[in-house]
């Protein structure tokens, strides 16, 4: 696979033409580089300002605590009631508090551009980009509601400071909380301003900022007016940026504490009222505050989503790489609405198809025809990333292994077991080292791969070929035998088009290789978002 020099198709949602170009780099992942000159600040740091500043935001957290539990003690979830004049005291007391913790951690000044509008103009607050923990900090200046989930209220003394807020709860073990927490937004969204305002970070997981990823719907569902506002850390050194790869939580903020000064801007833009045809289409609502966000922040819009970033963090025993082109194929698929309901039964059918054709090519229509869709710029630039010779031809069998890792990232046998068979031979059921290649780069969204060292170590008796018993044998005995014998022999694999390529050495003690290693769930908003609500266009065609 291969990402195409230009792109037929820059279209958004519903149609629209983007602003502006899709991003280059990876969303979410973030790589920090430090000069020796930084290295030796953040070690001086370390053992001067660092512990002080971590002892004071400890003890402002302690200090807030039993304010927050007098204030929460008796108040009903469900109702509100008249802010009494000793509550009011302790709203303003527990700001006081939590502005001399930012203090202490280094955002001496925040700077507030435009005016925060009035519950009753907007109830509902849209944050972006959402990247960090640290992005807590309007919450506290506000002390507006959240989306959290509900497992978050029994941690010890931050569960106490939460429900202060009166957050809207989410539960996992709920399978119907998505509804419920929509209709509970709408219900204080349409209340007339007597609910604290809801702010919610509609990207549902956080990013390096480098772009808006999509919006997701539950935050316009309510259809009511929305303010829109961004948030920007205009920092020499990006400690705050906390990705699903890169820095951990920690290590974040042991670097932000480090910095001597931390800077944090947050822009308040005009309220959007949505016009009639948003109020019936939360997607298209979505889609346009985005636009207005993205605008003001100056940075590009993608189409990448939360599910891309479950793809590339998927614990499978394929890591895919940093410019793995199956976040672009993933989300040419989601659109196309080409991602099947029934996986197992769709992917089967397309393998047995696929074996039938024995490796012949296919054209831009034969590929139209086989997936039943007409010819568009979107198909067009899905073809482009198997047409890696640009000769206007592809092996089906490429978008087939594609499809399976990208509806079952997890599952890597059972996509080298569909793979396998629509590759080997009638006579021994077994592939070739080329073939092998060709499997397993498609897996990873690579456009070259070498699996010398894995073949030969696979076919032990040196016949040439292996069969897919053979390769889960190996892949039983050897967990790892893509970091062993892949990414060991292919150095390219920890580098792509969208990691910094400046060569100042990492002080970073996590892996950053630019691989997805490690799943760290750093998202403090939960996805409730209801299924169907969702992006239609005429193109979607269901699989059953």
């Amino acid at each position: 696979m291969r990402l195409p020099s230009h792109r037929q198709c820059a279209v958004e949602g519903e149609g629209k033409k983007m602003d502006q170009a899709p991003p280059f780099r990876n969303p979410f992942v973030h790589v920090l580089k430090f000069t020796p000159l930084e290295k030796a600040k953040i070690a001086l740091m370390t053992v001067t300002l660092f512990p002080i500043r971590l002892l004071i935001a400890a003890f402002m957290m302690l200090l807030a605590w039993p304010f927050a539990f007098l204030a929460s003690v008796g108040r009903s979830e469900t109702t509100v009631e008249p802010q009494c004049l000793w509550r009011r005291l302790v709203d303003i007391i527990l700001k006081i508090i939590m502005r001399v913790m930012w203090f202490a951690g280094g955002f001496h000044w925040m700077t507030v551009k435009g005016r925060k509008a009035l519950p009753a103009e907007a109830p509902i607050l849209t944050l972006a980009p959402h990247s960090s923990y640290f992005d807590a900090i309007p919450v506290t200046m506000s002390m507006a509601s959240i989306v959290m989930k509900a497992e978050s209220k029994d941690i010890p003394l931050w569960g106490t400071l939460i429900k202060y807020i009166r957050p809207v709860f989410v539960s996992r073990s709920d399978q119907d909380s998505r509804k419920k927490t929509v209709e509970e937004i709408k219900r204080r969204a349409h209340s007339g301003g007597e609910w604290p305002q809801i702010m919610i970070f509609p990207e549902g997981t956080c990013t390096n900022r480098s772009c808006l990823i999509t919006f997701k719907p539950g935050a316009f569902i309510p259809a009511v007016p929305v303010q829109p506002v961004v948030i920007r850390y205009p920092n020499k050194l990006d400690s705050i940026t906390w990705t699903w790869q890169g820095p951990g939580a920690f290590e974040i903020l042991w670097l932000t504490l480090c910095q001597l000064h931390n800077e944090f801007v947050i822009e308040f833009l005009p309220i959007y009222t949505p016009s009639e045809e948003e109020k019936k289409n939360p997607a298209l609502f979505a889609i346009n505050v985005r636009r207005v966000m993205a605008k003001a922040l100056g940075i590009p819009i993608t189409d990448y989503s939360f599910e891309d970033c479950q793809l590339a963090m998927a614990e499978g025993q394929l890591r895919l790489p940093v410019d793995t082109c199956l976040l672009e194929y993933a989300k040419l698929v989601r659109r196309l609405g080409l991602k099947p309901k029934n996986t197992e039964k769709v992917l089967q059918e397309y393998g047995n198809r696929a074996r039938k054709l024995e490796g012949q090519k296919l054209g831009l229509d034969d590929f139209a025809q086989f997936l039943d869709l007409p010819v568009s710029d979107m198909l067009r630039d899905l073809f482009a990333l198997f047409d890696e010779h640009e000769d206007n031809c592809m092996d089906i069998r490429e978008y087939v292994i594609a499809l399976s890792v990208v509806c079952r990232p997890a599952k890597t046998l059972e996509t080298m077991k569909l793979a396998f068979k629509m590759f080997e031979a009638e006579e021994d059921g077994a592939i070739t080292e080329l073939e092998l290649a060709v499997i397993l780069k498609t897996a990873l969204g690579v456009t070259r791969l070498s699996v010398s060292r894995l073949f030969t170590a696979i076919d032990a008796e040196d016949t040439g070929k292996i069969t897919f018993d053979k390769f889960r044998s190996f892949v039983e005995q050897h967990p790892d035998f893509s970091e062993d014998y892949l990414y060991t022999e292919n150095a390219g694999l920890h580098s792509g088009p969208c990691r910094d390529h400046h060569t100042k050495p990492s002080l970073s003690p996590v892996n950053l290789q630019g691989t997805a290693s490690t799943k760290i769930a750093n998202g403090i908003c939960p996805d409730f978002s209801p299924n169907d609500h969702r992006t239609k266009d005429g193109l979607h065609k269901k699989h059953n």
